[in-house]
């Protein structure tokens, strides 16, 4: 054995030379990687080795580039040199995969000549989800290996394939049945197979008979990107994925290279990327509790019960159950509950139908969901999560109810959105053990979790909350207790300024624009549509002293009965801006007081974002966010902030923290309002040029 570098040793087993990488936790092409793969092919050529085997230790292949590294001036050889020693190496290559090949570590293995894989490996190119295109001719071999319509899609959605998928498309040679050392065995095998039986030295780069079907196709290529307009928008770097491709399947490869280290440069120093890759970083960030030692023990969630068999609760049911973890679901009567499952059950049919999840899935995890009447069911529940409608009084109630049955030690959850988390863990005698767990409809497709932590929650407590977000898949960010949170509380600025501009001769399509055009999903008007004009108005109190008060008394309930603020059709949910309900808010301004002027186009993004990024600020200067890159990712992940743009706080430096509050002083001194009384926080970093997104108290 020969230690090459601090993470790759040289190895023989007769005449076949093995490369083996150990640089944990995810062997990432980290520099000493890189010198390791380059003096070990050199080396084996050179010992007179007739094969050489590249195989990694630990729990997986090369997972991808050390993104550590992005941005820092270079060091050792470049990935370029590497593959090249591999691609022109005298004597077969053989890579062996197991756990993940992405990215780098999938460019590295597409310059072996073979690629042998166990069978549970996964491979991708997913450089698109940091506003990357894979830069180390990525681009350029799939197609040639895959076939472009394959490399499309794995490229532009990042998407993992399996080894059955990948050895259908002729990514890999063989799959292994078993462990590494079986995975080791059968990679060497092979080498030795391929020097008896004199197998070609398989050039990926020098290979066309896989992109020839597409060369000249512009009609597949057009197709392609009309099939993920939808998907992509505001994204460039699925765009230039695409190019690639194209290059690909149209050059000759050396050209075909040149127009991805062209794109690559475009995209690695644009704002998107930067964007994408703070996004990576701050996700990861706001898992760590800088209070709440990693060892802090936890409480072991086997049973989890939920208050609550309606959207939430059904939706919030099913991430447990997704992960193995049994639930007991309570309503109120049994036809609510029957209701509700019979809504979970037409879930799992529909992901079923799609491919999404197996057909015999649906049946294993509806058997994890147990339904009642009876709270007092909860008694053996380790975890109970309750998700009524927002109402303190019945919240309490309940909280005091849960108090005396569920077992000492299980962790009281509340859903609530916005209410204090502190007032009901106060009607217990374990307030401890109580915290705020905000999921985001639907329940079971949104990623974020706000954990709300109350001033009595212990750190068993929030660490078990923290420790159940990232077994069911969620992105959780620890915050404190204030009216809305992080993200509600920062949302109720941008919809005040809102209902105000519509007064002003703002219409609802432009606002709604506006904010689509910078990339949101949809605007705050088509959103209220969305989720009904009619939640919590009652006719009986209603006094037409407000827009939406109006809106509902004239019978408009927006999408669920085709009117709103727009009209809807009724097959298609296509929307159209109404005339009548324009005039409406016309009539009701003029009745008080307001004349229409004309707003621009960037008096309202301003007005609508720049409150937003002074509650920001005020939410950080109190403490209720850990840090200001937590409020990006809860805004990222729970309210459809375009994450080619970060963030709210990233969002706030890129402009500039200077213009910003000189902008909030000139709206704050016009239009008066609490939501322009200027941060303190804001103003100091602003003229002491620090950031929003870097922030930690």
């Amino acid at each position: 054995m020969t230690e090459l570098t601090q993470s790759v040793r040289l190895e023989t087993e007769g005449s076949v030379a093995l490369i083996i990488v150990d640089n944990p936790p995810v062997n990432a092409l980290s520099w000493h990687v890189r010198a390791g793969l380059f003096e070990g092919m050199s080396r084996a050529v050179a010992d007179g080795a007739s094969a050489i085997v590249l195989i990694c230790d630990g729990r997986t292949f090369i997972a991808g580039a050390d993104i550590t590294e992005f941005g820092g001036a270079p060091k050792g050889p470049g990935l370029a040199e590497t593959q090249a020693a591999m691609e022109d190496a005298p004597v077969p290559v053989i890579a062996a995969i197991h756990g993940t090949a992405l990215g780098g570590g999938l460019e590295v293995a597409l310059c072996a000549h073979y690629r042998v894989a166990l069978g549970s490996a996964k491979f991708g190119l997913p450089e698109v989800n940091l506003g990357l295109l894979p830069g180390a001719g990525g681009t350029q071999r799939l197609p040639r290996l895959t076939g472009v319509p394959k490399a499309l899609e794995m490229m532009t959605s990042g998407r993992h394939i399996g080894t059955a998928e990948a050895l259908e498309c002729g990514l890999v040679d063989e799959v292994v049945d078993g462990d590494l050392a079986a995975l080791r065995a059968a990679a060497v095998a092979f080498a030795r197979r391929a020097v008896d039986e004199g197998l070609p030295l398989v050039r990926v780069r020098d290979r066309d008979d896989k992109v020839l079907p597409a060369r000249g196709d512009t009609k597949l290529f057009a197709d392609f990107r009309a099939s993920i307009a939808h998907r992509t928008r505001g994204f460039l770097a699925p765009e230039y994925n695409v190019r690639c491709v194209e290059a690909a399947a149209n050059l000759p490869f050396e050209e075909g290279m040149q127009v991805e280290a062209t794109l690559f440069r475009e995209v690695m120093s644009g704002s998107q990327s930067s964007a994408q890759r703070y996004a990576f970083f701050a996700e990861r960030a706001a898992n760590k509790v800088p209070d709440i030692p990693a060892d802090t023990p936890t409480v072991d969630v086997a049973r989890v019960g939920v208050l609550g068999a309606g959207t939430m609760g059904g939706g919030i049911a099913m991430n447990f159950a997704n992960v193995g973890i049994a639930v007991t679901i309570v309503e109120r009567d049994q036809e609510s509950l029957d209701r509700g499952l019979g809504v979970v059950r037409k879930n799992y049919e529909r992901s079923a139908s799609r491919g999404s999840i197996p057909a015999e899935a649906v049946e294993q995890r509806m058997a994890l969901i147990t339904g009642s009447t009876d709270k007092a069911d909860f008694a053996d529940c380790d975890l109970v999560i309750e998700a009524v409608f927002e109402n303190m009084d019945l919240k309490q109630s309940i909280f005091r109810e849960l108090d005396t049955i569920c077992k000492p030690g299980a962790v009281l959850a509340t859903n609530t959105s916005a209410l204090d988390v502190n007032a009901i863990a106060a009607v217990t005698s374990r307030p401890e053990s109580v915290i705020g767990m905000h999921f985001f409809s639907p329940a079971n497709v949104m990623k974020l979790l706000e954990v709300v932590r109350g001033s009595a929650s212990s750190p068993t407590t929030i660490a078990t909350a923290m420790a159940v977000a990232k077994r069911i898949g969620k992105i959780a960010a620890l915050v404190g207790v204030c009216n809305g949170f992080v993200g509600n509380r920062m949302l109720f600025m941008r919809g005040a300024e809102a209902e105000r501009m519509l007064l002003e001769g703002a219409t609802p399509a432009q606002i709604d624009r506006v904010l689509y055009d910078f990339g949101f999903p949809m605007g705050p008007f088509a959103m209220s549509d969305l989720a009904g004009l009619d939640i919590g108005w009652k006719a009986e109190r209603s006094t037409g002293s407000t827009i939406r008060e109006l809106m509902c008394e004239s019978g408009r309930r927006g999408q669920k009965n085709g009117r709103g603020y727009y009209t809807y059709d009724p097959d298609t949910r296509d929307k159209t801006p109404d005339p009548e309900v324009e005039q409406l808010i016309r009539d009701f301004a003029t009745s008080k007081g307001h004349e229409p002027r004309e707003v621009t186009d960037q008096e309202v993004l301003e007005r609508l974002l720049y409150p937003m990024i002074n509650e920001g600020a005020k939410i950080l200067d109190e403490g209720i966010a850990i840090r200001g890159s937590d409020i990006d990712v809860i805004w990222v992940n729970g309210y459809g902030w375009p994450l080619y743009r970060g963030g709210p706080m990233w969002w706030a430096d890129s402009v500039g923290l200077a213009e910003i509050v000189e902008r909030i002083r000139t709206y704050g001194a016009a239009l008066g309002g609490r939501h322009w009384e200027l941060s303190p926080l804001l103003e100091r970093l602003a003229a002491d040029g620090g950031q929003l997104q870097s922030f930690s108290r």
